[in-house]
Order: C-alpha cells, then structure tokens, then sequence
C-alpha cells in the first residue's frame, strides 16, 4: 500500500488531499516526543521519514498535518484490503499490515498475463477502499519486493527472470532484503555500493566475512530466491510501548507505565483468545540506547498477573543507577491460539 496509514487518513478526511501529512506524535511546537511512523508523498518532498524524530519532522516542516496513528481504523482497513488479495493468490503471505505476497503461479500463463491480473488488483483494491498500492511483479518474492517499491504511488512494475540481474544491478545494496544499515555500512566499507558491486564480489570472502548471510547476499544480488511463499495464519506476537513526554528516572513511574503496558497488551491477548509463553521489555535511554530482555516460561498463560510479574522482573536490571529513561515496552510472543489450545484438568 501507499504511505498507508496517512492515505487512509485522507481518505477519512478530504481536506487533507494535498497538505503534508505525518502520522506518528504530536509534535507539540519542536518538543513533542516520539517518532514519525509514516507520511505522505507531500510530507516526504520536505525530508520527513519513517522513523524520524517528530521534533527534527516539525522543524522541517511546521505547517505540515500531524495526526496520532489510529491503529484500530488501519487494522480495519487492511484486513478488509488483504481479503481482496488473498482471492487473486495460490498462496498468501501477509508481510505487516501493509504488504503481502501473491503466488499466482497457477492463474497466468505468462509475464503480459500477470501484469492483466495486477491490474484488476489494483482495480479491485481501489473501487472497494479507495486506496492505491504499488504491484511488483517478479519471478520470485524477493525481485517482486524490490519492483513494489520501484514506481510509487500506484505503480507497477514488472521484471521477468531473464532481466532480474540487470535490474537489481544499479540499486543501492540495502535496497536487497534484509540489508540494514549496519549491513549496508559493513558492504560499503569493503567498497560494495550497488548490488551490482556485490554480485561481482568473490563469494568466498563475503562468507567468510558474513558467514552463510554472505552467500545468501551474493544469490539475492545475482536475482537468486528460493523462498516460498507462505501462509501465516498465526499473530506471531503483540506489543505495546510508549514514548515519556520528559525523559525520566523515576523508577516508581516506569514501573507503573510499564504495568499500564501491560494491561494493555494483555487485553489484546484476551481479546484475541490467546495464550502467551515468552514475555520481553523494552527500554530506550536518553541517548537512544536500545535494550530488550525477554523471557520464557514454563506454561502458557494469559493472566495478568504473570505478564506483569515477568515485566517487572526483566526491566529491573535496566534501572540501576540515576540514567534517564525515554521509552518502555511489553511484547508478547509464543502465543497459541484458544481454539486449539487442549485444556488439561
């Protein structure tokens, strides 16, 4: 989908059409706290970002739409969005609540019949939610990614196998799958700027320097996937977490912010009729050092109270000491669904 969660606020809202549009916080004239989640087209000719601090998103534009993120309404949206999709597929993978993967192997006969089929997709999506997303058309998920991202908005791109390698060639490296920062800075420091760089790499070297990521990097840059696409019928975790308005040491207030997320989390767990066994925190310093701590334990549950205690326990070894705290979260994972969950008595 396109910038999604601001489209669909202007879709809720048609005075938008048009102005900047950023999701994520207040950004409270410069001192608002927390980060950009996503923004519009408009938004981003300013420099806005995904991820970037609302207070530097304010100062780059002031006059710009900021709006909090309305989860429940996206959710709504994209579920009703990937029932679409999930009718023109063989087999389908949600990829978050704004991407997903067809194999449509079975229903076209070639390149020109996919790229028709694309197209009612995009037809599709369009008439029932009034919202545009960008196709990708690849001989495997990773070149369809790639070419989703291409032409935005409301693109579509195709690559057919004979053509991957070249395509992919003069794209920077971390526009490959799972190449981040800190991978793309390792890549860059051993002059590989392009994925067509990588792909000329010796192979040998990029194992012994990444280990098996290096082999999986030099296929990929070569068009290379053989991964499937698969159907996730399961929530694979739920979270909270919040951004503190003023950067704090207050133990006695992080630690009721943290049950707080806690409750929270867990009413979505109860909601969902599922049960947990690993319980994790995050906390983020003033400095924005990032920690997580997870545990697992010895039974399913969705009791509060378990979730709670777990939280608890974890964060405590994070507040030692007078640092301040910016940010706190609970995640819930290992989670089993109650329908098919047997109850032992």
């Amino acid at each position: 989908m396109d910038h999604f969660f601001a489209a669909v606020e202007e879709r809720e809202h048609p005075e938008y059409k048009g102005k900047p549009v950023v999701v994520g916080a207040n950004p409270k004239e410069g001192k608002g706290r927390g980060v950009v989640s996503t923004c519009n087209y408009e938004a981003r000719e300013y420099g806005i970002r995904s991820g970037m601090p609302i207070s530097r998103a304010w100062k780059r534009c002031p006059h710009a739409v900021y709006l909090p993120v309305d989860y429940k309404l996206y959710t709504e949206v994209s579920s009703r969005i990937m029932k679409i999709l999930r009718r023109y597929a063989d087999k389908f993978e949600q990829w978050g609540i704004d991407e997903a993967f067809l194999d449509v192997s079975s229903r076209v006969e070639d390149y020109e019949d996919a790229q028709r089929l694309a197209q009612k997709v995009k037809t599709d999506v369009y008439k029932n939610e009034r919202l545009t997303c960008s196709i990708g058309i690849g001989p495997n998920k990773l070149v369809a990614k790639i070419a989703s991202d291409f032409k935005k908005p409301d693109g579509l791109t195709v690559v057919e196998e004979k053509d991957a390698e070249a395509f992919l060639a003069p794209l920077p490296v971390n526009k490959l799958l799972w190449v981040g920062k800190k991978t793309a800075h390792r890549l860059n420091a051993i002059g590989i700027e392009t994925i067509s760089d990588l792909a000329k790499y010796e192979q040998s070297v990029l194992a012994e320097k990444f280990g098996v990521w290096g082999t999986q990097m030099y296929l990929s840059a070569h068009g290379i996937d053989n991964s499937e696409v698969q159907e996730r019928w399961e929530i694979k975790s739920m979270s909270r977490d919040t951004t503190f308005e003023e950067d704090t040491s207050d133990v006695d207030f992080i630690l009721a912010t943290l049950d707080a997320l806690a409750e929270a989390v867990h009413k979505q767990l109860v909601k969902s009729n599922f049960t947990c066994k690993t319980v994790t925190v995050k906390i983020r310093y003033e400095n924005f050092e990032t920690h997580t701590h997870g545990k697992s334990l010895p039974f399913q549950t969705n009791q509060l109270r378990d979730v709670q205690k777990t939280a608890r326990e974890l964060i405590q070894e994070f507040l030692r000491g007078d640092r301040k705290v910016r940010l706190v979260g609970v995640r819930l994972s290992n989670l089993v669904s109650g329908e098919r969950q047997k109850k032992l008595f």
